[in-house]
């Protein structure tokens, strides 16, 4: 199994940090997280991919080791992340990819797939989002990304984010406790908080009506699979339908014991997305 290998990027006025997995001369794939998350989420994932893939997980500005916005309103936004994305890939010279997205990593992707950016996609895995989010999912979320909680321990750290995150399903021990080292930065006083800018949530500041992107799913045409959690409050089971028979007419996969958003880190979920790429390539 190959090993992570960590690069910071000069892209639009930021540095984006990147785990890297793989060898840069097979076919690439982009690993896009979620909301409050980091690239280093999908570290199962991509480490058991890199045998067949180059894989990027990058962090997005204002999370991880990536930088904070000056302009917030500007760039905490889908358009803003997709000019990111796009760059990345010219930096690293890769015309098309394949990406996994999940949460608003999924929409970034649907944004790139709608749009002129579209044929630098080989295939579309979206876990567990949609082109409209339920305005209580939202509520849910704003609860706790638009806070900077304070932590004595790292300990402290990973049963909150157990807590915060258990709709990701079972995962094994390793997974929560890099997810916490990776997930906290100390302050001044020495405590701990979340690795991420509670500005990044600006982008909710508009209606549901407003954050609806329909019109660009309805725009995408290259092959499509939807990852879902049985138990998610963001992709329900009427989205889920609607996404379903339009735009790209998907396949979809349900988690049966995941809300929002499987972890996509157990054996068993690397060996359906295995299933998926091939399926597609």
């Amino acid at each position: 199994m190959n090993r992570p290998r960590f690069s910071l990027i000069p892209v639009m006025d930021h540095e984006i940090h990147i785990t890297e997995w793989g060898d840069p001369a097979k076919p690439a794939i982009v690993m896009w997280h979620g909301l409050a998350r980091t690239g280093r989420d999908f570290d199962e994932l991509a480490a058991a991919l890199s045998d067949e893939f180059f894989v990027l997980c990058p962090d997005t500005i204002g999370r991880g080791l990536s930088s904070w916005s000056k302009d917030p309103e500007r760039e905490y936004t889908l358009e803003y992340y997709t000019g990111i994305a796009s760059d990345l890939m010219d930096n690293y010279n890769l015309d098309r990819v394949g990406w996994i997205g999940t949460s608003m990593g999924g929409l970034i992707g649907m944004r790139m797939a709608s749009s002129h950016l579209a044929d630098r996609l080989s295939w579309l895995i979206i876990n567990d989002i949609g082109p409209e989010i339920p305005q209580q999912a939202i509520d849910r979320i704003l609860t706790y990304a638009g806070d900077s909680p304070c932590f004595q321990t790292v300990s402290e750290v990973e049963n909150w984010l157990r807590t915060v995150y258990a709709p990701f399903g079972p995962a094994a021990d390793t997974f929560w406790r890099r997810m916490a080292r990776s997930s906290l930065r100390r302050q001044k006083d020495g405590t701990f908080t979340t690795h991420y800018d509670p500005r990044i949530i600006v982008q909710f500041s508009a209606s549901t009506d407003k954050l609806s992107s329909w019109d660009h799913y309805a725009r995408i045409t290259l092959p499509t699979h939807i990852i879902c959690g049985a138990k998610s409050d963001i992709l329900t089971g009427s989205i889920l339908e609607r996404m379903r028979t339009s735009g790209p007419k998907p396949g979809v996969t349900v988690f049966q014991d995941c809300g929002h958003a499987p972890s996509l880190s157990r054996c068993e979920d690397i060996d359906v997305i295995r299933k998926l790429i091939d399926s597609t390539t």
